[in-house]
């Protein structure tokens, strides 16, 4: 479905950023996405990167425009300037009057026990660094009126799994469920929320709704590509699962399989 005259800027061009420009123009949308450095690869591409002042440089033009936070995990490091980042990219929207600003988080947000993970499910304390980051990212945007999206584990074209696991001695347990999805799925995800965005609600979890093991995932990958399979650190069960259904109100369905 063609959704038109919608302005949508995407901070964080990257890998998964990148993608939710191709598809937002696809849609027939305006776009502009950002970088650090400026890369006149593609037309929509602009400048957006924080000084070592505190101050924002940028090249963004779109006003009354949507807003989404693409900028990777690892840049969410404690030398990376992440939430100033994010300070300065929420009060620019704000000055050029965005209609809505989604920011991608992570499942990783949520407590480690076994259990079942829906948007009101149990949050990790903010003991370690990544947490905090990731929770205090999440009060900021949802406290200025926006919206998110926890991401699970991301796979997809030059993410391949049986790639970056081949013949690894892996810390986890062969019998822990799997949390994926695929970035194509994640994209379509975003343009279903920003295109209903009066209606969406404020939290969405993307996770694909099958969990095998990983010892089953990541054996089927490898053997996709011919490679040797990881081994686990040890064979015990564990069950937390990232429920991922309430997307699928607003008309979006699950289309890659992760496995």
């Amino acid at each position: 479905m063609k959704v038109l005259n919608h302005n949508v800027v995407v901070l964080g061009a990257g890998w998964l950023g990148e993608a939710i420009c191709q598809h937002a123009q696809l849609q027939g949308w305006q776009v502009e996405g950002t970088r650090t450095q400026l890369h006149h690869t593609h037309p929509w591409s602009r400048q957006f990167v924080l000084t070592e002042q505190g101050q924002v440089e940028h090249s963004v033009t779109l006003e009354h425009a949507y807003w989404i936070c693409a900028i990777p995990p690892r840049a969410r490091q404690v030398d990376s300037n992440y939430l100033n980042t994010l300070e300065q990219a929420l009060s620019l929207a704000k000055k050029m009057s965005a209609k809505g600003f989604l920011l991608c988080s992570s499942t990783g947000v949520y407590d480690t026990a076994d259990a079942e993970y829906d948007e009101q499910g149990a949050l990790a304390d903010k003991s370690t660094l990544r947490v905090s980051i990731l929770r205090d990212a999440e009060e900021r945007v949802l406290n200025s009126g926006g919206k998110i999206v926890r991401l699970a584990g991301l796979q997809g074209p030059n993410r391949e799994p049986g790639r970056f696991v081949a013949g690894k001695a892996l810390s986890s347990s062969a019998n822990a469920r799997v949390n994926m999805v695929h970035r194509d799925d994640v994209v379509a995800a975003i343009t279903s929320i920003v295109a209903h965005w009066q209606e969406a609600a404020d939290i969405y979890n993307i996770c694909y709704p099958s969990h095998p093991t990983r010892k089953a995932f990541y054996q089927r990958h490898c053997k996709q590509l011919g490679n040797p399979e990881p081994t686990f650190a040890s064979s015990a069960t564990q069950e937390r699962i990232i429920k991922a259904e309430r997307i699928t109100e607003l008309g979006f369905e699950y289309r890659h399989a992760i496995y």
